[in-house]
């Protein structure tokens, strides 16, 4: 790799490793800021926030790369792209239709980036509309099974305007 010279080697394979924790590192400050920013800075009344900073400190990222992550992304402090979620229509091969949503910094980028994505998959960009009404909607809640009564949770669910609700076990999946 570098010749006679230890230090050489030990240079070339740490830049590597740093420039992969690195990206990595940016990845994860984007997923802090984004899920800052749409349920607020407090980790413990927003769970996706919670998962990002579980997921942030898996990785061995700085307490204080965190900490303004968050603040950035909740407005307390200045900074952070400005992110915003963007739906496109259009047909894969055989006319099957499809929704593709997209959380980009750059609206231009990502319209470039979806179309040539359909264009090489012999797809094609559909008008707003044109596939949606073919899709709803739908969430998926599950709920531990251990010390709730499953009649008295489809009772809540079902005023609540759940579809159905399933017993998987050791969870009780609510549609």
């Amino acid at each position: 790799m570098s010749g006679h010279s230890k230090w050489a080697t030990t240079k070339h394979k740490k830049a590597a490793i740093d420039a992969k924790r690195g990206k990595l590192f940016a990845k994860l400050i984007k997923n802090i800021e984004i899920a800052a920013r749409l349920g607020g800075g407090d980790p413990d009344g927003n769970p996706t926030l919670y998962d990002a900073i579980v997921k942030a400190k898996k990785a061995s990222m700085p307490a204080d790369n965190i900490k303004r992550a968050v603040k950035r992304g909740s407005g307390e402090e200045a900074g952070g792209a400005n992110y915003e979620e963007i739906v496109y229509e259009g047909y894969a091969p055989a006319g099957v239709g499809l929704i593709i949503e997209c959380l980009t910094d750059n609206r231009n980028r990502a319209a470039a980036d979806v179309r040539s994505t359909l264009t090489k998959g012999n797809g094609s960009l559909a008008t707003s509309g044109s596939v949606s009404f073919n899709f709803e909607r739908k969430g998926l809640i599950e709920v531990p099974s251990e010390g709730v009564d499953y009649d008295k949770l489809f009772e809540v669910a079902a005023e609540a305007g759940a579809e159905d609700v399933a017993d998987d076990g050791d969870v009780y999946s609510v549609y």
